[in-house]
C-alpha cells in the first residue's frame, strides 16, 4: 500500500541540521505514527513520504520554505512571564512553549528576560534552516473513520481521542 492522504504511516526518523543530530524517533524507540494530509507533518517531509511503501528507507532534505519557514525579522515579543509555566527559571537562548489566549501553544526562543517580562522570538527555533531527515517506513494502512474525523493516527494501543 503507498502513503498518501487519509492514510496512517508508522516511521522511524532522524532529524539532523548543519550536520547535528536534533532529535531521532530511534532514541526512543518507538515510531512517530502520523495521518497524512491532516497537517501532522511539515510539508517538505510529507510530500517526500508521499507514495512510498512499507520498507521504503528515504534521505530528505527539506528547505526552510517547506519546513518551519523562513526566519523573519521583527518577531521578538515582550510577555509578561505569568504566561510561562517555568517563567522565574528562563534564560537567553531556552527554547520553550508559550501558551497562545487564541488557545494553542507555540515554541519560542527567550531573547532576554527582565523582572516581570520575558521577551520572546516568534521565530520557530528551526526557521530558516534547512532539514535534513534520514527516515525508514514501518507501515502504510488505510485511516480509520475515526482516525480521520479526529485528524490524526491512533497508534496500536492508544486509546481514541
Amino acid at each position: 500500500m503507498k502513503a498518501g492522504k487519509d492514510k496512517v504511516i508508522s516511521l522511524h526518523y532522524t532529524l539532523t541540521v548543519d550536520g547535528e543530530q536534533v532529535e531521532s524517533s530511534l532514541d526512543r524507540n518507538e515510531p512517530l505514527w502520523v495521518l497524512l494530509g491532516h497537517g501532522q507533518l511539515i510539508p517538505g517531509l510529507e510530500k517526500a513520504l508521499d507514495g512510498n511503501e512499507a520498507g521504503a528507507k528515504l534521505q530528505v532534505e527539506v528547505a526552510p520554505e517547506e519546513g518551519y519557514g523562513v526566519r523573519q525579522e521583527g518577531q521578538i515579543q515582550r510577555v509578561p512571564k505569568k504566561y510561562f509555566q517555568n517563567g522565574a527559571r528562563l534564560k537567553a537562548g531556552d527554547t520553550t512553549v508559550l501558551a497562545l489566549k487564541e488557545g494553542g501553544h507555540r515554541v519560542v526562543v527567550v531573547h532576554k528576560v527582565g523582572m516581570s517580562a520575558v521577551d520572546v522570538d516568534l521565530n520557530h527555533p528551526m526557521a530558516g534552516k534547512t532539514l535534513h531527515f534520514d527516515v525508514t517506513v514501518n507501515d502504510v494502512r488505510d485511516g480509520t473513520e475515526e482516525e480521520i474525523q479526529h485528524g490524526h493516527a491512533h497508534p496500536p494501543g492508544a486509546e481514541a481521542h
